[in-house]
């Protein structure tokens, strides 16, 4: 008996240098894609350059050198940190003789890997669309020669055949499924802003904690793995705040630089989650190094999404990782805290009570039995989470709400 392994595709990562970013670090995080995507990479190139070649993306110098590392190293693959063009990538593949993709493609990939719920499906099969539309013309052949590997996973080959005409047809089809599902969603946002439901959104950069959060605060569940991209559906979980009130707390899926417009487009309709939230908390990784441009992207896109104006508590995740005696720069009103090890969680909390409007009051009260009456409404609009029988009335612990507060502090009694 022979036992068949799975063997990684080797990969070469390759990069542009025309001073628009931290190549290196953005090739780290390339990387970072593309073990999640499965790949092993094995050499990683770059060539500093006024511009991009638009014929090739990179020199041809550069480019010949490449081919010849690809013929010594075995590799099946090309991945280009920067979109591609349908020429661009022809011509590559003409001269190294190697399938090639780009940083899009590789995240559009991720996508179509970890996708589970139908939204989740047809969100990535209409951001692949979207992407391979305008590049039809010049791909030739290639369209029906696509085989096993990353990028090639998603709507299949009998769509990528199709026409252009074709394509925006299953777009369509696409979106007025995906708009019946974003209706079903909108109405279960107005229902729970309707029935007085707080509602907190858990936000930040792929990979910084926000899953393993949510699981510390609520023991949902849901995987939270050490990869990019691990949650691309939302999950939510009520838990009750100190004060008393309950909270909905709503997983949203990781941020990106360069995320591509494709996949923000698409996946708009979960990242609304946040827009609509009553408050938003941003997860930041403090131990990794680039910790302060990973949250000025989170904090870019959620403005995009139009998220200006909602409470915003900063959580610096992942502390304990940091050495003894390590300081960062300091974030006012941020939490210190370690996800995995729970350490925080009450002082999150209490951020989350004192972020949220002032919708409910807990008080101590002393209601005579002759206005026991009011009882009742507190049940109603309220939460009476404790009662006690005395002589001059019903002594009761309640979460008041603000439209009976004025009516309640008759009733307020001192606690002994």
């Amino acid at each position: 008996m022979t036992e068949n392994e799975i063997k990684r595709p080797r990969v070469m990562l390759c990069a542009v240098d025309v001073g628009e970013y931290d190549v290196n670090r953005s090739l780290d995080e390339l990387e970072e894609l593309a073990d999640t995507a499965g790949a092993e990479t094995v050499v990683r190139v770059s060539q500093k350059r006024p511009s991009f070649e638009p014929a090739t993306c990179i020199g041809s110098g550069r480019l010949e050198e490449m081919a010849e590392i690809c013929r010594a190293e075995e590799i099946d693959q090309i991945i280009f940190d920067h979109e591609l063009t349908a020429t661009q990538i022809r011509n590559i593949e003409e001269v190294c003789g190697v399938h090639t993709i780009d940083r899009t493609m590789l995240i559009l990939d991720i996508f179509a890997q970890r996708a589970t719920t139908r939204e989740g499906r047809i969100q990535v099969e209409i951001a692949q669309h979207r992407y391979r539309l305008p590049r039809l013309t010049g791909m030739g052949v290639r369209l029906s020669r696509l085989g096993a590997g990353i990028g090639t996973r998603g709507p299949g080959e009998s769509k990528l055949e199709t026409d252009k005409r074709h394509i925006r047809t299953r777009i369509a089809a696409l979106q007025a499924e995906l708009k019946d599902i974003e209706k079903r969603r909108g109405l279960q946002r107005a229902r729970r802003k309707k029935d007085g439901v707080l509602v907190c959104a858990i936000v930040g950069y792929t990979n910084v904690g926000k899953s393993t959060l949510l699981n510390a605060l609520t023991d949902a569940g849901v995987l939270a793995e050490n990869k990019l991209f691990a949650t691309l559906e939302t999950t939510s979980r009520a838990i009750e705040l100190p004060d008393g009130r309950s909270v909905m707390l709503v997983d949203t899926v990781g941020l990106i630089r360069r995320l591509p417009h494709h996949l923000v487009e698409a996946f708009k309709s979960t990242l609304e989650e946040a827009a609509n939230a009553d408050v938003i908390i941003h997860v930041c990784d403090v131990s990794a190094e680039d910790c302060k441009e990973q949250a000025e992207v989170a904090l870019s896109l959620l403005k995009e999404l139009g998220c200006e104006g909602i409470p915003v508590v900063t959580v610096l995740n992942k502390w304990d990782k940091l050495p003894v005696g390590y300081d960062v720069i300091p974030t006012e009103g941020a939490v210190r805290m370690s996800a995995k090890n729970g350490e925080g969680i009450d002082r999150l909390l209490a951020a989350v009570s004192a972020a949220l409007p002032q919708t409910a009051v807990r008080m101590k009260l002393l209601i005579p039995f002759d206005r026991c009456g009011f009882m009742n409404e507190l049940r109603i609009d309220g939460r009476i989470f404790s009662e006690e029988y005395t002589a001059d009335g019903v002594l009761c612990d309640a979460l008041v709400d603000v439209k009976l507060f004025e009516r309640a502090k008759e009733f307020s009694a001192v606690d002994e």
